[in-house]
């Protein structure tokens, strides 16, 4: 299974290509050749994709189609010389599919597919993608979304153990990498105001070819669209940015409950720790919401009873949203140390487009519940 959040910027152009394209990219970075060639013929689904809330124009779905038919070529016409790498699978997709935004960004620039095109390219997204496997957690991530996993220990406590990091300004490592691959009398305004060239928070993300393409190329296709200001300050040595993602793996383990992906709209109202308590604590409370059903038949009555107490205890708990990611916005935008402030939430919801990003980013977040049963005795 594949799971996913994206975060746009500049624009949701990006961000919704991102989130039609990548799973595909990423599938076929995975197959062997025997399926690739199978999928040329057939040219059948590779994903299934839930919760779809919106389709692309069909010029853009017949270019990216050929777009992802180059990329299977390629990879069926690759030699072979090293053991295959998941890590290597998924950066691959990722850098390919940036890759190919850029292509198609500059394909025939005048016309009129190609001004759809231009904007996907323009506007930028960040991503994190978790692939689960049996036990095999990867996770992948360009830009500033966190994955977190919600460990339950055997002292009945939790703890948040964080996939990868956020990709912005707060990160010393990524800081240092950015800086590195610039000439050193770049050192001061490689970084500017805590933003890449003093303008994006993100250092790594999807599209955004101001930051990617020579400044000759802006100077010609871009600059007659939008002006002299679409160069960037202190603009000497591109790219500035990549969509190179950092991959992090997991072996699951019974103790590992549920893995949340949000974009940094959550992140910037609460830690990954109190993120996961209130996950626990609602995942506790929930069972309350729905009638009792016994786990298995012929229970002891002792077991049974033990169950009743357990429920018993979680009324206590009892969230008063049936689902977790509403319970955490809820928790986010509301909170306070005196509980949940209604009105403090109605305002923050409230706020007109135009100034609710000086107090408020957007906030996507999707939880991945784990299988306790199946990590005990897993097949792989």
């Amino acid at each position: 299974m594949l799971f996913g959040v994206f975060d746009g910027h500049g624009g949701a152009s990006c961000s919704h290509v991102i989130t039609k394209r990548l799973f595909d990219y990423i599938c076929v970075s995975l197959l062997p050749k025997p399926l690739l060639l199978e999928y040329l013929e057939s040219g059948n689904q590779l994903v299934e994709m839930r919760n779809e809330t919106f389709d692309l124009v069909g010029e853009l779905k017949t270019l990216y189609a050929q777009s992802l038919k180059s990329y299977v070529l390629k990879l069926i016409n690759e030699s072979q010389e090293h053991q295959f790498k998941m890590k290597d699978a998924l950066e691959k997709a990722f850098l390919q599919l940036d890759e190919d935004i850029m292509a198609e960004a500059r394909f025939n620039i005048n016309s009129e597919v190609d001004n759809l095109t231009l904007n996907v390219g323009l506007s930028g997204s960040v991503a994190c993608v978790a692939h689960i496997d049996g036990p095999h957690l990867h996770v992948a991530s360009t830009g500033d979304c966190l994955a977190v996993v919600g460990v339950y220990t055997d002292d009945d406590t939790w703890i948040a153990k964080v996939m990868v990091e956020e990709h912005n300004t707060d990160n010393l490592n990524e800081l240092h990498r950015v800086i590195s691959e610039h000439p050193s009398n770049e050192k001061d305004t490689v970084i500017k105001y805590e933003r890449l060239l003093g303008q994006l928070a993100p250092l790594r993300a999807f599209g955004d070819l101001r930051y990617k393409w020579s400044r000759e190329m802006l100077s010609e296709h871009i600059v007659p669209k939008l002006g002299e200001n679409a160069i960037p300050p202190f603009y000497y040595t591109p790219p500035y940015l990549t969509a190179k993602p950092q991959v992090a793996h997991h072996h699951l383990q019974p103790r590992d409950k549920f893995l949340i992906l949000a974009t940094d709209g959550l992140w910037d109202f609460m830690s990954p720790l109190q993120v996961v308590r209130l996950v626990g604590e609602h995942m506790s409370g929930k069972v309350t919401l729905t009638p009792l059903k016994l786990p298995r038949k012929n229970m002891k009555l002792s077991d049974i009873n033990n169950l009743l107490l357990q429920r018993r205890d979680s009324l206590k708990r009892k969230p008063v949203d049936a689902n977790a990611c509403t319970h955490l916005i809820r928790n986010a935008l509301g909170g306070s140390e005196y509980g949940v402030e209604h009105a403090k939430l109605s305002q923050l919801l409230n706020l007109p487009k135009n100034i609710s990003r000086s107090f408020r980013d957007d906030i996507t977040i999707t939880i991945v519940y784990f299988n306790t049963e199946y990590l005990r005795h897993p097949q792989s």
